[in-house]
């Protein structure tokens, strides 16, 4: 895995104009000034503004809810989004990462996770406040993130790639405590939504004597932390300390996006698509882009939370936080077309990967492993009494369907994952990021809302049609470009980031159906018929029978755009014919068992840790220990608190997760 990563992508020379960023930020603090216009004017009439703003009248409610609610949600909006943006910029230049945000390093998840912990086992740790409870959390997330690459010298990819870990970790860990206590954290999702209501100025101070100084000591910083753009060696032979630079750089962003979402909630999206847009729009160097990132940033989120406060009373509901990808992800796939195609990282050739002396031996045990679990989850389950053997007459009717649909599963989400990750060049690739599973889970969430009594069949067509809605829009907007990683990546964040508002809005509703749909999205495979497990394990096997054919593109791809074409392959109908397997995979596996994506990411670097380097090796080995995961954490699942279950998908994050994580640590 290579340390030296190419730069963030700039754009074209035609958007080099610097009359361009200024009036795109112009026109947005227009709109934004124009919103709160409308809204000021709707409480307080224009000739009482001044007195609401400096001193309101006690007995008059509406000034004393303009000064003590609708100002300060300004003020929060600004310096939130502000705040965020600015890490984000901070992240993806110091990790030379595209998509690369505040929530890559696992801070959000952190935060949640320890919340969730807290209301549910040790709700006096609130006596101290809520902040410090979620900023516990996020300290030791992105210590653990810090103890796994610090062996590395901070290197972006060993950061980016634990920080992803960590944060689908917690994920996961939080999703399991919400299966079974949901009604009692109604409360935590209102927060975690990133809602905006405010009774006082008492955040709007905590923001704005935390986020200015620590944003501030960051621009100190700016010169040396250029310098890191150009590569570690380079750097370094310039005097750069460069892992105490990326530890004190990175130490803040961490700090900075703690102390917002600890106030505030999750707020999604903004620390991605501002520092995106604001490269896109031309600006290039460092210094302007710390500077016009919080200013796009802040107008982003307080332009999504005016236009929340125009509608009726009745539907504003909806969460500010998770709401910014109405206008954040447009935004972001309309600038798409203008980011200039960019070389994937090369591998960098002074350090040779591990490689296995006979691979063959590897893949035979882990074909073995893989019948041998297979066989233990046909002859075995859960009872009260503990493990029970026989009852072979429950094999076709229950275990068959479920263990197929596992390992069906965990076969394909593996296979597009080493496809994604060696077509894009992208070690945190995986079919989450492409947005296949998005679209599907959009079209299974539309089918169940708008239907009377769907049923699984009809769930499949809606899951279907998201899926190739999704990748209809991911090939318009990347086909002219090649289809090329950066555009891939980008498109599939901005699709995926409306996924979550969904899920956040649904979340804090009371609706019955919720616990069937969290279920599935945990990647369970209750339910599913033995004809959905075949018809998923057949495209996995026949997939797996065109890796002959692609090889060679996978082998080359990871090389850079050049060496491909000057060998005579055509990029552009590789990486079509590449994205319309991964897509197939991907919502075949996410129809069947859920929207996984942790096997997508994890099972490629099982592979290439146990030494099977070269893309067909990889592959198969991959393939076999995805379906070996998922398979095993099926099993165990159904088996150990028992007649309680644990989804499959959750179950391997919580198993897989601390392993990958020993090996990346194991192997630096």
């Amino acid at each position: 895995m290579s340390d030296q990563t190419s730069a963030v992508p700039a754009v074209s020379g035609g958007l080099r104009s610097a009359a361009l960023p200024g009036l795109f930020l112009g026109t947005l603090a227009a709109v934004a000034a124009a919103l709160v216009w409308i809204t000021f004017s709707r409480q307080i009439p224009v000739t009482g503004w001044m007195q609401t703003i400096l001193a309101p009248d006690l007995d008059n409610t509406a000034e004393v809810i303009a000064h003590y609610s609708y100002l300060p949600r300004i003020s929060v909006a600004l310096l939130a989004g502000a705040g965020l943006a600015f890490a984000g910029a901070v992240l993806q230049h110091v990790l030379r990462n595209p998509i690369a945000e505040p929530a890559t390093l696992g801070i959000a998840g952190g935060a949640q996770l320890a919340l969730t912990i807290a209301t549910l086992w040790a709700p006096w740790l609130f006596a101290f406040g809520r902040e410090w409870v979620a900023l516990t959390g996020a300290a030791l997330a992105f210590t653990c993130v810090l103890s796994i690459s610090m062996s590395r010298g901070l290197s972006p990819v060993s950061v980016a790639l634990a920080g992803l870990i960590v944060s689908l970790y917690t994920g996961m860990a939080g999703a399991v405590v919400t299966l079974f206590n949901h009604d009692l954290l109604i409360g935590l999702f209102l927060w975690g939504a990133g809602y905006l209501d405010q009774t006082d100025w008492s955040k709007t101070l905590y923001l704005l004597w935390t986020v200015p100084p620590l944003a501030f000591t960051a621009l100190l910083l700016v010169r040396p932390a250029t310098l890191l753009s150009l590569g570690d060696s380079t750097a370094k032979s310039l005097g750069v300390p460069v892992g105490l630079i990326r530890f004190l750089v990175l130490g803040l962003a961490v700090a900075l996006t703690a102390v917002i979402v600890a106030t505030v909630g999750v707020i999604s999206f903004v620390g991605l698509a501002a520092p995106a847009a604001v490269r896109m729009l031309g600006v290039r160097r460092l210094f302007p882009q710390l500077l016009l990132a919080p200013v796009l940033g802040a107008l982003i989120l307080l332009i999504t939370d005016q236009l929340i406060l125009l509608l009726p009373v009745t539907y504003r509901a909806f969460p500010t936080g998770a709401m910014t990808a109405i206008l954040g992800a447009p935004m972001l796939l309309a600038l798409l077309p203008r980011l200039r195609a960019a070389e994937p990282p090369r591998q960098q050739a002074a350090r040779t990967p591990y490689r296995a002396r006979r691979p063959a031996v590897i893949l035979g045990l882990l074909t073995a492993a893989l019948c041998l679990m297979l066989a233990l989850s046909l002859t075995s389950a859960g009872s009260n009494a503990g493990l029970l053997f026989g009852h072979m007459d429950e094999v076709a009717a229950f275990r068959l369907p479920r263990a197929l649909a596992a390992l069906s599963g965990g076969m394909s989400l593996a296979l597009a994952g080493v496809i994604l990750q060696r077509m894009t060049a992208n070690p945190l690739a995986s079919p989450e990021v492409l947005g296949i599973s998005s679209g599907a889970i959009l079209g299974v969430i539309a089918v169940m809302i708008l239907m009377v009594a769907p049923n699984r069949l009809d769930q499949i067509a809606g899951g279907m049609a998201g899926a190739l809605a999704v990748l209809l829009v991911i090939v318009l907007l990347t086909r002219r470009q090649a289809f090329s990683g950066t555009r891939l990546l980008l498109a599939g964040i901005a699709m995926g980031s409306v996924t979550g508002l969904v899920m956040a809005v649904l979340k804090t509703f009371q609706d019955p159906r919720l616990g069937q749909l969290l279920t599935w999205v945990s990647g369970s495979v209750y339910g599913t018929s033995l004809n959905e497990a075949l018809m998923g394990l057949a495209l996995a096997l026949a997939a797996l029978a065109l890796l002959p054919l692609i090889s060679r593109w996978l082998t080359l791809m990871p090389l850079g755009t050049s060496l491909p074409r000057s060998v005579g392959v055509q990029t552009g109908r590789a990486n079509l014919l590449l994205l319309l397997i991964v897509a197939v995979l991907s919502a075949s596996a996410t129809l069947t068992i859920g929207p996984l994506s942790f096997i997508g990411i994890m099972a490629p670097h099982f592979a290439r840790y146990m030494g099977l380097v070269r893309s067909g090796e990889q592959a198969i080995g991959a393939t076999l220990a995805g379906g070996l995961v998922l398979l095993t954490a099926d099993w165990i699942g159904r088996t150990v608190i028992f007649p309680y279950q644990v989804p499959a998908g959750l179950l391997t994050a919580m198993l897989g997760g601390p392993v990958l994580l020993y090996l990346i640590r194991k192997r630096s």
